[in-house]
């Protein structure tokens, strides 16, 4: 792989740590089957293409594209706590739901932002080249937002959204109120599945409304790739395992991708998703047989 290549695999693997945090947050730590990122993430690209497109600053843009996650996460759980409705049906509608609001938002099926500015064109030094400096301003809002989440879920309320999700009775029996912890970790979860959204549109060149297809599939692959990675169980090593996890994916296809001795083209990208996942799902069970034949 060239150069140019490498640092693209690393700037759209830094983007997908966002979903794989967001995808983390819901499956993992709330244990809400959560299909809502598929529309969350062109939801952001949507909301951030059309403010810059009409004037708005790419940050304040960027701001109220990851509010408009926030909110789609939000209506998500409440169908799901205040209606009954099953949580994977909920976020089923939900995601149903919004590729009629992206389209409605947009106006168009595409908003291009090739023109204009955007917070990695403000951000980048004119000494550094933009396929170096996009890949570095990313890591500095992974690493931010990492940090931010780790203080967050080791604070009170953090503990009971983790509580929520592991044992919703007992958490119950100690005075929390679930419903609310449900509501807001999945507000968190696609406010940064919507914030990767932003990013992708601004780092692209403009939003699709296809863009979200298949979004969950590359946040859970992050996810279980990560978690072979890193086994953990401190907050700390969980969200940097899903972050690693999203970048090494991102490596794995690109070099997937670019290499002729392979011959995969763009449209075995589902294959190669499906195949890494069953290859990280099986890695551990590896493990373990292995480690009972040494005791053995």
């Amino acid at each position: 792989m060239s150069l140019f290549s490498l640092f693209g695999a690393l700037e759209v693997g830094l983007i997908f740590g966002l979903v794989a945090l967001g995808v983390f947050i819901s499956f993992r730590l709330l244990r809400f089957p959560d299909l809502t990122v598929d529309g969350s993430f062109p939801l952001g690209g949507a909301v951030c293409a059309v403010l810059i497109a009409n004037g708005t600053d790419p940050f304040l843009a960027t701001l109220i594209a990851t509010a408009a996650g926030a909110l789609a996460g939000m209506v998500t759980a409440a169908l799901n706590v205040h209606l009954k409705i099953m949580d994977l049906l909920a976020s089923i509608l939900m995601m149903i739901a919004l590729y009629s609001i992206n389209l409605r938002i947009m106006g168009r099926p595409n908003i291009p932002l090739i023109m204009e500015p955007t917070m990695f064109s403000m951000l980048q030094p004119e000494w550094l080249a933009d396929y170096v400096a996009r890949p570095l301003i990313l890591l500095l809002v992974v690493i931010a937002a990492k940090i931010m989440l780790d203080m967050y879920f080791s604070t009170r309320q953090g503990l009971a959204i983790r509580a929520t999700g592991s044992n919703p009775r007992m958490a119950r029996a100690q005075g929390v109120n679930t419903g609310a912890m449900a509501i807001l970790g999945m507000a968190i979860s696609n406010a940064l599945v919507a914030l990767a959204g932003a990013m992708f549109a601004q780092t692209q060149g403009g939003a699709d409304i296809s863009m979200g297809i298949g979004t969950i599939v590359i946040g859970l692959a992050a996810v279980i790739v990560g978690e072979s990675i890193l086994p953990a169980r401190r907050i700390f090593y969980l969200t940097l395992a899903v972050i690693l996890g999203a970048i090494v994916y991102r490596f794995f296809i690109a070099l997937a991708l670019n290499s002729d001795f392979i011959g995969l083209q763009a449209q075995d990208l589902n294959l190669i998703t499906a195949v890494l996942v069953v290859i990280a799902l099986v890695i551990p069970l590896i493990k373990q047989r292995l480690t009972r034949r040494r005791h053995v």
